[in-house]
């Protein structure tokens, strides 16, 4: 392991309160009461929520995915008093399967998988790695630093057709064209460098009325260049098969989005495993073409007034949950 943790990072991990852990592990509880099972974390972060089913359970296994470097080293000395039941991977989410194959974990043996997507609190609370429009920081925003493209390239490259389609599509921002036709004309005096001048940008662009009840103008545009540099939704494309095949036979899967493009890709892609192949009108269902899956929550959840209170955080959040009860035949 590494050395110990630096205070101001401990300070961190300490501040971070996992989002909805006690309904995760309440749903994700009866797949993982066996000793052996197998928890997928597949966005380790601070390993908050991690923490909390390793204690509740003595008899869990965890495999820990994380991209950020940084992220993983930390979350590897919260969990060092678990280290003999832990696997962690320096890997994007939608990278399970080699994951699995790393930890030694072959087939459809995983137990549970909780995936807590977004930004993680370090991330945020990190000034210079620029995810907060709060302070003026550089503009990078990559989850893993190792990769290349940051929000600086994607701002001072992308033309302004792409701008306004990384914005409007990522962002769901009204005035994508407006904001990308001022950055392309801001750029040409002074490429940005830090995230400070992009928001005076966007409160100038901005319509004042806009501005007093669509929440802060930088918003939309920040949401935008961090899901456009880290690949956010392809990655979710990419995650969600293999998690849902990685799953025994009364495994359980949980996802907690925070914000609708996300909850969108995850809803389709659990409705489509929870309905029928037998086409309709037969009286009996086809052998191997009943669901696969059964969902646990009606509809998206929402964290408790009281935790959104206590946890920012969690206002946003959309927890959707489901089990395998079947294997369709190929």
């Amino acid at each position: 392991m590494s050395d110990p943790m630096p205070e101001h990072h401990r300070d961190t991990a300490e501040r971070h309160l996992p989002v909805m852990a006690d309904r995760a592990i309440e749903l994700l509880g009866p797949a993982i009461d066996a000793p052996g099972s197998v928890l997928v974390d597949g966005t380790l972060g601070l390993a908050g929520h991690a923490e909390r089913f390793l204690v509740e359970y003595p008899g869990l296994v965890l495999v820990g995915l994380d991209r950020d470097t940084n992220a993983l080293r930390l979350a590897g000395e919260r969990l060092r008093p678990f280290r003999d039941r832990v696997h962690l991977v320096h890997t994007r989410f939608d990278g399970i399967e080699d994951a699995l194959r790393q930890s030694g974990i072959e087939g459809s043996g995983v137990s549970a998988v909780l995936l807590d997507l977004g930004v993680s609190s370090m991330q945020i609370d990190e000034q210079d790695r620029g995810f907060s429009y709060s302070t003026d920081a550089p503009l990078d925003m990559r989850m893993d630093t190792t990769s290349e493209l940051t929000a600086a390239d994607v701002v001072n490259t992308y033309s302004a057709a792409d701008l306004a389609r990384v914005l409007s599509a990522y962002g769901e921002e009204r005035f994508a064209r407006r904001i990308a036709a001022e950055i392309v004309k801001q750029r040409a005096q002074e490429p940005f460098t830090t995230s400070g001048p992009l928001v005076e940008l966007l409160y100038r662009a901005i319509p004042a009325a806009t501005r007093r009840t669509g929440g802060h103008p930088a918003k939309r545009t920040f949401q935008a260049l961090r899901i456009e540099v880290n690949g956010e939704l392809d990655a979710l494309h990419g995650v969600l098969g293999p998690a849902l095949d990685a799953l025994r036979t009364g495994g359980r899967i949980a996802i907690m989005s925070y914000h609708s493009l996300e909850d969108r890709i995850v809803k389709r892609a659990l409705a489509e495993r929870c309905a029928s192949r037998t086409p309709p009108g037969l009286p009996v269902e086809l052998p191997g073409a009943g669901p696969e899956f059964r969902l646990l929550t009606r509809g998206a959840e929402r964290a408790s007034e009281s935790e959104a209170a206590s946890n920012p955080r969690a206002v946003p959040v959309r927890l959707r949950a489901a089990e395998r009860i079947a294997r369709r035949e190929a």
